[in-house]
């Protein structure tokens, strides 16, 4: 059975014919089958932590899941948890245990190993389309599209002839930058240094997968929007902080998904996050990412640590 009808190109949009496939498609996601529902997975980027991205090992998680359903089901939902920190050193191996196989429903779970050790465990739920006279969502917010905003390498250089800039703002600078990550960012409102003491806990960004996926199985997609679904996520908690402290360590805890429309991971879509809490060294973060048509594709939740010092001003005497 096909998959469910996925936006048509927008205007724009990435043209099959000028791009390369995606790196996400041919690598990241590309998981090798070493028995039954066991899979190896290749690591491609590391940030500044040089652990292993959260987002890349839930995207090889489902892609791992979805290999062991059937065609007509399509991921509904996963919940996550980070049991501990990945070494991009050595590929992931993915175990996948089937826990539930209905007429509706299929659900999934996953464990990956490194050392011989969990370092990440999942359920995944898989459901066939069907209709539904209940439907409703909120309203997309109104921002520019990403066709008037800055690409991340003109913002980064913005920032770096910015008279006020000082070292303490590297790390916002290297998160705007990360020039070898496999997505596009196009930051809405980005933020001037000026402006870093004043920062709510929300930021919204228009992102999509560098290179062509195309129009292909929606699961795919799916796979793609996961690995992008960790990016810059756990860090909106921490944006009304920063400027009086230093992070001294945030990482993931659990990470969840509800998927709810079709879309192309290769299409720009808005990600609007906010955090409504933080404390006992956690902070939490809730997340949607639309179409550009104002459909709500997916909503996102995740929780993390976040351990911070105080800033240590240079003395001026």
């Amino acid at each position: 059975m096909s998959s469910p009808q996925a936006p048509e190109d927008a205007p724009g949009d990435s043209n099959p014919s000028e791009d390369l496939r995606s790196v996400l498609v041919t690598r990241v996601l590309n998981l090798e089958p070493l028995d039954e529902d066991l899979f190896r997975g290749k690591n491609y980027w590391a940030p500044r932590t040089q652990q292993l991205f959260g987002g890349q090992i839930v995207g090889q998680a489902l892609a791992a899941a979805a290999k062991s359903v059937s065609e007509d089901v399509y991921v509904h939902s996963l919940h996550c948890y980070f049991v501990r920190a990945g070494n991009p050193e050595m590929p992931v191996l993915y175990h996948v245990e089937r826990m539930h196989t209905g007429k509706s429903f299929s659900v999934r779970s996953v464990k990956a190993v490194q050392h011989g050790k969990p370092i990440f465990i999942c359920q995944a739920s898989f459901q066939k389309v069907q209709p539904s006279p209940a439907q409703h969502q909120f309203s997309m917010p109104t921002v520019p599209p990403p066709e008037e905003l800055l690409d991340c390498a003109t913002l980064v250089n913005q920032y770096l002839r910015d008279p006020d800039f000082h070292d303490k703002y590297q790390m916002l600078v290297n998160r705007t930058a990360a020039y070898d990550m496999p997505i596009e960012i196009k930051w809405v409102n980005p933020t001037m240094l000026s402006q870093l003491q004043n920062m709510e806990p929300k930021q919204m960004f228009w992102v999509r997968a560098r290179g062509y996926i195309g129009e292909g199985d929606i699961k795919m997609h799916c796979c793609v929007a996961a690995y992008i679904s960790d990016y810059a996520f756990l860090g909106t908690a921490l944006l009304p902080h920063k400027w009086q402290h230093e992070v001294h360590f945030m990482v993931s805890l659990d990470h969840s998904m509800w998927f709810h429309a079709p879309f192309r991971a290769d299409q720009w879509m808005l990600y609007e996050c906010e955090s409504p809490w933080a404390g006992g060294s956690r902070g939490l973060v809730h997340g949607h990412l639309w179409r550009r048509d104002g459909v709500l594709a997916i909503t996102c939740a995740q929780e993390g640590v976040i351990r911070l010092k105080p800033q240590v001003s240079e003395s001026k005497l």
